[in-house]
């Protein structure tokens, strides 16, 4: 995808510019980035891996143009909190998100199959035998598939393997250490299924006894709060980013003045991390806990945790209160006698 449209954008030209008289913008390079669109990515989005904000010529080079269209036209296929098609993230790439739809971008998104099929034929074989060879050989609905092995660091996924309810429901599911699936649905979209309670159940716990002690939340809790937020989707849902919710800005923000530093995050990819997003979920509570330097109630730091602290009205029960409490329901072991009050 990524080399069609450098070749939609520039023809695979290194050092182009482009001037859009309209929106009085300059796109350079290879992928026709414009700096703003660059500097934005690494600001709000984390891509910081080339830094570009004191010499936006950078962008000439081949690997940090391709860099930041990559992280662009990824954002594309979630922006305005839609997910969107491969032909719409084309389209408003070449022409922007006004035209994605307008007649006049359709001859863009042709060229761009054109090329597109041009390149698979040429990789086909490749990817066949990848595909196919040896003992271990994926069939490619399998190849699709988000494994926990792919996301995880091995001393969490070790960790995973040593919790006994863990161990028992991926023996259970005939899944193999290196190669632990996630649930997907329709879409191929990995999350954790109503059986997978116990393993969401078992990332919250370790989370807690490794890095927030009596500070963390309980397992529970941060278990409802995923269903909540993301539908235990592992990349998120709309807005929402990853399994937690956590966008980037508040995890960097975490990490850097807050010192929750047990995880690195170095972009929003690190988020889709399950480890990782219930890390600074968990972080963010902890801080609410908190606000304004005295202890807040526990319904005040759910409420502010799902719609932000300058919205929370304790005067009257919200939905997201309520939603909370349902999900918590199905968490929680039905023989302990918890109530509402001491879940955090």
């Amino acid at each position: 995808m990524i080399g069609a449209l450098a070749e939609i954008a520039s023809g695979r030209k290194l050092f182009i510019d482009t001037y859009d008289r309209k929106t009085k913008e300059t796109k350079v390079g290879i992928m026709q980035v414009a700096p703003e669109v660059a500097q934005w990515l690494g600001k709000e989005l984390g891509y910081k891996r080339y830094d570009i904000e004191d010499n936006t010529n950078l962008l000439y080079w081949p690997l940090v143009n391709v860099y930041f269209g990559a992280a662009y036209a990824k954002w594309l296929f979630s922006c305005d909190d839609k997910q969107r098609t491969e032909e719409f993230v084309v389209r408003a790439y070449k022409g922007g998100k006004k035209k994605a739809s307008h007649k006049s971008t359709s001859p863009i998104f042709q060229h761009y199959l054109y090329v597109k099929e041009n390149l698979l034929s040429i990789r086909q074989p490749e990817i066949c035998n990848e595909l196919t060879s040896g003992p271990e050989s994926l069939s490619s609905t399998e190849a699709q598939l988000i494994y926990w092995d792919s996301k995880v660091s091995e001393a969490d996924m070790e960790a995973m393997w040593k919790h006994p309810d863990v161990y028992k429901e991926w023996t259970k599911s005939g899944e193999r250490r290196g190669n632990v699936r996630f649930s997907h649905d329709a879409k191929k979209r990995p999350y954790l299924s109503r059986v997978e309670v116990k393993v969401n159940l078992a990332v919250a716990e370790i989370i807690i006894s490794r890095h927030l002690g009596t500070r963390g939340s309980k397992p529970e809790a941060l278990a409802a709060l995923a269903e909540v937020c993301s539908m235990r989707f592992v990349h998120g849902v709309s807005t929402r980013t990853g399994l937690m919710g956590i966008d980037y800005p508040t995890a960097e923000w975490l990490s850097r003045d807050c010192g929750y530093r047990a995880y690195t995050v170095i972009s929003v990819d690190d988020l889709y991390n399950p480890f990782v997003s219930m890390y600074f979920g968990a972080s963010y509570l902890a801080w609410l806990s908190r606000y304004e330097g005295r202890e807040q109630s526990y319904e005040f730091i759910v409420q502010a945790y799902l719609g932000g602290p300058e919205n929370v009205n304790l005067q009257e029960t919200g939905p997201l209160w309520n939603q909370f409490l349902e999900a918590l329901a199905l968490c929680q072991d039905p023989k302990k006698e918890n109530s509402s009050c001491c879940i955090l």
